[in-house]
C-alpha cells in the first residue's frame, strides 16, 4: 500500500521502461515532466509537435533531447492522430496530452478506425496523498463520464480497482458517495450505491469491498462514521471514492488540488493503453507523477 505518491516511481521502475507518445509536445511543463521521467528511466519518448518550439523550450529549460524521437508535426490534429497511431500500432505503450485541445486529443483516442477504443468504459482515475488517511487514495470519475448509470458505475469501479491492484492495493475499499449515508428513493445516487454494495457482497464486483451510500465525511473519517453509528469495513477507511456524477467528481478533484494542495496523478483507463490527460494548470510534478502512474499500469 502506497503512503506517498512518489512511491509510484519505484512501482513504475519495477514494470520496466515504456515508450510514451506525446501529442503536441511543444509545452514547457509537459517537456519538463517527460525529461524527469527519462532521467528516472521510466520512459523513452516520441514527441509529435512543432519541432522548433520543442527545441526552443528544451534549450531554455536545459533539457537534453538526445535519445528523444521528435517528429515535426505543427498541426495539432495531425499530431494527435500520429501519437494515437503510435500506440494503436504497438510502437508506444501509452500516450500523453501536450499543448492541444482536450476535444482534439480525445477525438483522436476515440477514433473508430485507428483509435484506442476497447470494449470497456473509459474513466478518469485520480490518485492523491490524503492528509487524513496519510496514504494514497483514489477518486473517480472527475473528467470522463457525465452522469453514469448503474452499469457505467460498475465499469468505473472496476477500472479503479484494476489500477489499485497494479500499484499494490490487494483488496481496496470502495466508498460510493452520495449526499447522505441513508438510502432514499428520491436520491438515485443513494439507491445506486446500495445496489453496488449488494453486488459486491454477491461477488458480482470482485477484488474489492464496495459499500455505500456514504456522505463524504463518513467515507474518509472514522470519527464521523462512529458518531453516525455506521458499521462497515469501508467507513472512514476507504481507498477509492466513487462520485455520483462528473460535477461532484470535478468539484472534489479541484478542491483537493487547490484547497488541500495534495500531490496528485491522473490517467484515463479502460482504453487499449493508459491515457495521460492532465490540465494545463497542473504542475510539472503532477504531470510527472501521472507519467509514473501510466507506466506502472501500462
Amino acid at each position: 500500500m502506497l503512503k506517498k505518491l512518489h512511491e509510484l516511481v519505484s512501482v513504475a521502475k519495477s514494470k520496466g521502461k515504456r515508450v510514451i507518445s506525446v501529442a503536441a509536445a511543444h509545452d514547457e511543463e509537459v517537456l519538463e515532466a517527460i525529461a524527469e521521467a527519462v532521467k528516472e528511466g521510466l520512459v523513452s519518448p516520441i514527441l509529435y509537435g512543432n519541432k522548433q518550439k520543442i527545441e526552443e523550450i528544451a534549450k531554455h529549460k536545459k533539457i537534453d533531447l538526445s535519445g528523444y524521437e521528435i517528429e515535426d508535426v505543427p498541426d495539432d490534429k495531425k499530431a494527435a492522430e500520429l501519437a494515437v497511431k503510435a500506440v494503436s500500432s504497438g510502437r508506444a505503450q501509452m500516450i500523453m496530452k501536450g499543448l492541444l485541445s482536450t476535444n482534439v486529443y480525445l477525438g483522436a483516442i476515440l477514433n473508430k478506425e485507428w483509435g484506442l477504443r476497447s470494449t470497456g468504459v473509459l474513466s478518469h482515475v485520480m490518485l492523491f496523498e490524503s492528509p487524513i488517511a496519510e496514504r494514497v487514495m483514489c477518486l473517480t470519475d472527475a473528467a470522463m463520464n457525465v452522469a453514469p448509470d448503474l452499469k457505467g458505475k460498475v465499469a468505473i469501479i472496476e477500472n479503479a480497482i484494476s489500477v489499485m491492484h497494479k500499484i499494490g492495493f490487494e483488496k481496496p475499499k470502495v466508498a460510493v458517495l452520495a449526499a447522505i449515508e441513508l438510502v432514499n428513493a428520491d436520491m438515485p445516487a443513494t439507491t445506486d450505491a446500495a445496489i453496488l454494495a449488494k453486488m459486491s457482497a454477491l461477488k458480482q464486483i470482485k477484488g474489492a469491498i464496495v459499500d455505500g451510500p456514504f456522505a463524504f465525511d463518513n467515507a474518509v473519517s472514522k470519527e464521523a462514521a462512529k458518531i453516525k453509528g455506521i458499521e462497515s469495513p469501508v467507513a472512514g477507511d476507504s481507498d477509492i471514492l466513487v462520485t455520483p456524477d462528473i460535477e461532484a467528481g470535478n468539484v472534489l478533484y479541484k478542491s483537493i488540488a487547490y484547497f488541500v494542495r495534495a500531490k496528485m496523478a491522473a490517467i484515463i483507463v479502460g482504453a487499449k493503453a493508459p491515457v495521460i490527460l492532465t490540465s494545463r494548470a497542473d504542475t510539472h510534478e503532477a504531470k510527472f507523477l501521472s507519467i509514473a502512474l501510466a507506466t506502472a499500469t501500462a
